[in-house]
């Protein structure tokens, strides 16, 4: 049974959506320098990478020139924390040296 509209009651419309205004001024910023712009900060940019890298858990810490002084290095590493994985990679032969 379909409901019949009710007797004397208006039909209306409501419009929920209001008008919006906008600005009409152009928000502009001034001009810098090339002697304003900061220079990049230290430790930002990418580090020379050495043939061989030495990492702690699969994470890169630093690279060398030798696989002695990587190696070296390492162990120092490795025998202050003994539980972590320390690996040298050689990027040049792509391989793995584990330690």
């Amino acid at each position: 049974m379909a409901r019949s509209p009710i007797p004397g009651a208006r039909k209306e419309t409501v419009n929920f959506m209001k008008e919006t205004k906008t600005l009409s001024t152009k928000m502009t910023m001034p001009k810098k320098d090339i002697e304003d712009i900061p220079a990049a900060a230290p430790g930002q940019g990418r580090i020379a990478m050495e043939r061989y890298r030495l990492q702690v858990d699969r994470q890169t810490k630093t690279s060398y020139a030798t696989h002695d002084a990587a190696e070296s290095a390492g162990a120092a590493i490795k025998k202050a924390h003994p539980l972590v994985q320390v690996t040298i990679y050689d990027a040049k032969e792509s391989a793995i040296t584990v330690l």
